[in-house]
C-alpha cells in the first residue's frame, strides 16, 4: 500500500484495521472483506467483519461488498458453531458517526444459555483478561476451522 492510503486509513480507525495497517488477528479475508477478532472480546471466537472500503452505513454498500459481509457472517457462524458449540450466536452492525471506528462493521459473537447479552451495550468493561491473552490462539483455531468449512 502507498503511503497516502496508508495515511488515509489512519484517519478512519476501520479502515485502518480493515486494510491491516494496525495489528489486528485476521481470520478471514477476501477482496472485499476483512474479518478480525474483537481485541476486547464478549466470548472467545467473537469477530469483527469490515469492508475494506469505507463505508459508514448499510445503505451505502455496493452490492459485491453486500454479499461479502453475508457471505462471511455465514462463515464465521459455522466456524464458530463447529469450534465453540455455542447454544446461540448474535449477530449486530454498527455504522455511523457514533461508533468508536467511524466506520461499518459487523460483530459476530458466540453465545450461551444463561449469559446477559445487556452487558455487550455498556460501557462496563467485562471480565475477559483470560480471553485477550489468548487471542493467537484464538485466531489459529478459528481460522483453522474456517479453512475446513470452506
Amino acid at each position: 500500500m502507498n503511503v497516502n492510503n496508508t495515511q488515509k486509513n489512519l484517519e478512519c480507525l476501520g479502515c485502518a484495521l480493515a486494510n491491516q495497517d494496525l495489528f489486528v488477528h485476521v481470520v478471514y479475508e477476501d477482496e472485499f472483506v476483512c474479518c478480525i477478532l474483537d481485541h476486547d472480546p464478549f466470548n472467545e471466537g467473537h469477530g469483527l467483519i469490515l469492508p475494506k472500503k469505507h463505508f459508514r452505513y448499510v445503505d451505502e454498500f455496493d452490492p459485491q461488498t453486500a454479499i461479502a459481509i453475508m457471505n462471511a457472517s455465514q462463515l464465521l457462524s459455522k466456524a464458530i458453531k463447529k469450534l465453540y458449540n455455542p447454544d446461540g450466536i448474535t449477530i449486530c452492525q454498527n455504522g455511523g458517526t457514533i461508533d468508536e471506528l467511524s466506520h461499518y462493521h459487523m460483530h459476530v459473537v458466540p453465545r450461551y444459555e444463561n449469559q446477559s447479552f445487556a452487558r455487550f451495550y455498556t460501557e462496563e468493561s467485562w471480565s475477559n483478561d483470560d480471553l485477550k491473552n489468548k487471542l493467537l490462539t484464538t485466531r489459529n483455531e478459528l481460522t483453522k476451522k474456517i479453512a475446513e468449512v470452506l
